[in-house]
């Protein structure tokens, strides 16, 4: 962990609205994506008294998720909602992965679509997370290495790509949060993709609010019952959310974000002791 440094850095004099342990890792390589990014862990309050191993959710546009101040819309308060569920038992480490901005569109969809001028990036970004970021992780913290333990979790865009990494990779992640998932990009082609497999691939947090609305919300239900046709089960396999009223919106993410964390602490296992 050396070159991890506490966030924020003791000299930025910027107001921050982080809570807890909150580490950053600067310009950090994917020879996947042939570029860099900052990467931020939040770690559990008992993480330095110790020795347990923890879960891992893997968090899409991570400006958003801790801090005000890096945020380029209001932030999800990932950290409040953790030191609030580490009060009642429940701990994991989360790791904030940044968009790249401009490329965000490219990195988040799998499909190219003319409407968004880009997309088709999202295989080398998964491949990002799960061959180089994801051993950076495990190597350099106590996690919880198997897929029971590993989650993904993004709104909108960053939806898109969770529903997309879990069937792309069922091997490395066994939970994702997809909430307001943009399954209108590209003709709705990842409806199609995900009604190519068989079988239940992995635990799913699924929500949509109804003032997006009906198309996105029919959208929604589509792909709900597609995962229904493919075995999935309400309280088993798969939680859906319709919030009433709800806009697409941080605050609106940021409110749900407890029922998801609830869903994926539910499906894993006791916290270990360090090997």
């Amino acid at each position: 962990m050396e070159n991890w440094h506490n966030y924020p850095a003791e000299y930025d004099t910027a107001e921050h609205s982080v809570v807890g342990h909150l580490l950053m890792l600067e310009n950090v390589h994917s020879p996947e994506l042939h570029n860099k990014r900052d990467i931020y862990v939040y770690l559990p309050p008992s993480y330095g008294t110790g020795y347990q191993r923890y879960p891992v959710l893997y968090m899409h546009d991570g400006q958003n998720l801790f801090d005000q101040a890096l945020a380029y819309a209001s932030e999800w308060q990932v950290d409040e909602t953790m030191e609030a569920a580490a009060r009642e038992g429940w701990e994991a480490i989360v790791v904030g992965i940044p968009n790249m901005g401009g490329e965000r569109c490219d990195e988040y969809s799998p499909f190219v679509d003319p409407k968004v001028a880009g997309g088709g990036c999202a295989k080398p970004y998964m491949q990002f997370i799960v061959k180089t970021l994801k051993p950076l992780i495990d190597r350099d913290f106590r996690t919880l290495p198997d897929k029971a333990n590993t989650g993904m979790v993004g709104s909108s865009m960053g939806g898109l790509v969770s529903v997309y990494g879990l069937f792309r990779h069922p091997e490395t992640f066994g939970f994702i949060g997809a909430m307001s998932p943009s399954l209108w990009i590209a003709e709705r082609s990842m409806l199609e993709y995900v009604g190519r497999a068989s079988g239940v691939m992995g635990k799913i947090y699924l929500d949509i609010g109804t003032g997006e609305g009906e198309a996105h919300v029919e959208n929604i239900r589509h792909l709900r019952d597609l995962l229904f046709s493919q075995g999935y089960v309400i309280g088993r396999d798969l939680m859906y959310v319709e919030d009433e009223g709800a806009g697409h919106t941080e605050a609106a993410w940021a409110r749900r974000f407890r029922q998801v964390l609830s869903f994926f602490m539910a499906s894993t296992p006791a916290l270990s002791p360090s090997s």
